[in-house]
């Protein structure tokens, strides 16, 4: 038998860092297996779907690389894949279900419901339905359909225990006293999500359910439907959820959350697919960084664990930073120039600084120092504006040298007339002045790293030199020294 999984988010909101792990888990197993993933639309709750939140939806699959057999945009014989186009189908199958005495109308108000739980709440009771509806008399059921009253679909729990085999957590088992009558159909005629899930699943001959350990509570009564629709249950794999580093369910509150707001926060695809896939899943051993191709080899459901995972930023960072410095030169300048753009500067740089081969030089000096892409316009703006800022702190921890304006200006001579303007020379160059002059390398280094970036880090100092070139170097060398006579004239 092919393995059919699918994912069956909903629309009211993006593509939220659980979905995208569920997605994720989804997709490893069907290709790992050989299998067909289904992508279905839950869209019945109208007021709050829109089609810009499934555009966002689909957005965040492709950004992560998660393709699907059958569902929007490709189709598939077992569709349509919006639930929105199926109620009709839901509408029949409940009407089938009571009909073969499996549910049940109830045409019980709002008012009533909702009196009855806080009476039982103000008694320290639990409530749930009482089956009124079900003891409904025949002249009683006949006046109420003659009269047009307003009736939801109740489904008839049985009694006994409704338990299945999770393929993370083992046998799990409910004792049906537990479980209310609990609604298929509203009263507007529209399903609910244990209905319109089950049958989706049945008509797309789903095989495996893999989703949050959140909808344990919900399969007793999938389960239930299952076995009154005569079909096949699925196998369930329950996988654990996603907590913040306080051990609270990921929420808004612990940064972002929509896996758009981390591409757009400079995280590369191939590394959140590397990290959301480790979270509650093990592919034994150490390994930690893994191509796409190496998760899809070594998926399987026993390696997902039964507790939950924590997502650490951390973590995510560091793992971002590996598949950044193992970019190409190639590969960063693609990556990278749009962001530079963006950030504006690209359209101030000298013309040279828009030359993609000594783009990618910048780029990979600065690969190693990144943790995201977007590091780069900021650690980049240097190399590519005309003039330097100095910041404060490096104004105050480098700039203080007795003397220092005249060694700078030696220094631009120096290099000025430096041949060849290459790294090995350069240094050199300003270690032989240093030398000469009477003063240690290192503040000469500092101020130089200041003059050129403004900062008081960067990558090596010499590189810097020589990938501005001779010509820039020198010009702000002798920025920094007009800087210095006029800090002196303050």
């Amino acid at each position: 038998m092919i393995p059919r999984v699918r994912f069956a988010p909903s629309p009211t909101g993006y593509l939220h860092v659980g979905g995208a792990r569920t997605a994720l888990f989804n997709w490893l197993y069907a290709r790992r297996n050989g299998g067909v993933f289904v992508l279905r639309i839950e869209d019945t709750d109208l007021e709050r779907s829109s089609a810009a939140m499934v555009a966002g939806i689909l957005d965040g699959l492709r950004w992560l690389g998660i393709n699907w057999d059958e569902g929007p945009e490709v189709g598939g014989p077992r569709g349509p894949y919006f639930q929105s186009g199926r109620l009709d189908r839901y509408r029949a199958v409940a009407r089938r279900l009571v009909e073969e005495g499996h549910a049940y109308h109830c045409y019980c108000s709002q008012d009533r419901l909702r009196a009855a739980r806080e009476k039982a709440e103000q008694a320290g009771e639990a409530w749930q339905y009482d089956r009124a509806c079900l003891a409904l008399s025949p002249e009683k059921f006949t006046a109420l359909q003659a009269a047009g009253t307003p009736f939801a679909i109740r489904f008839k729990v049985p009694g006994g225990t409704t338990a299945f085999d999770d393929a993370v957590h083992g046998p799990i088992g409910f004792d049906g006293a537990g479980i209310e009558d609990f609604v298929i159909l509203r009263s507007d005629d529209h399903p609910t999500y244990h209905l319109s899930a089950v049958v989706d699943d049945v008509d797309m001959r789903i095989t495996h359910v893999i989703r949050g350990d959140d909808h344990i509570s919900n399969t007793p009564k999938h389960v239930m439907l299952f076995e009154a629709l005569g079909a096949a249950v699925p196998i369930f794999v329950h996988v654990p959820l996603i907590l913040g580093e306080d051990k609270k369910r990921l929420s808004k509150r612990h940064g972002a959350t929509s896996v758009m707001e981390y591409a757009r926060n400079g995280y590369l695809p191939e590394a959140m697919v590397n990290f959301l896939a480790l979270l509650g899943w093990s592919p034994g051993g150490d390994r930690e960084l893994m191509s796409r191709e190496d998760l899809v080899a070594a998926f399987g459901i026993k390696g997902i664990s039964g507790s939950s995972a924590v997502f650490n930023t951390e973590k995510l960072d560091w793992m971002n930073g590996q598949y950044i410095a193992a970019l190409s030169p190639d590969a960063l300048v693609t990556r990278v120039s749009p962001l530079l753009s963006d950030a504006g500067l690209l359209a101030v740089a000298p013309a040279r600084s828009r030359d993609p081969e000594w783009l990618a030089r910048l780029l990979t000096l600065l690969q190693p120092r990144a943790k995201r892409l977007t590091d780069f316009p900021e650690q980049a703006r240097p190399f590519l504006v005309n003039e330097v800022e100095y910041a404060p702190e490096a104004i105050t921890k480098h700039l203080g040298t007795p003397g220092l304006r005249e060694h700078v200006d030696a220094l631009a001579d120096a290099l000025a007339a430096c041949e060849p303007f290459e790294e090995s020379r350069v240094e050199a160059v300003l270690r032989e002045l240093a030398t000469t002059r009477g003063v240690k390398a290192g503040p000469l280094i500092h101020a130089t790293r200041v003059a050129v970036t403004g900062r008081t880090a960067s990558p090596g100092i010499f590189d810097v030199l020589v990938l501005l070139g001779r010509e820039r170097a020198v010009a702000r060398l002798q920025q920094l020294s007009r800087f210095l006579v006029k800090q002196t004239q303050a």
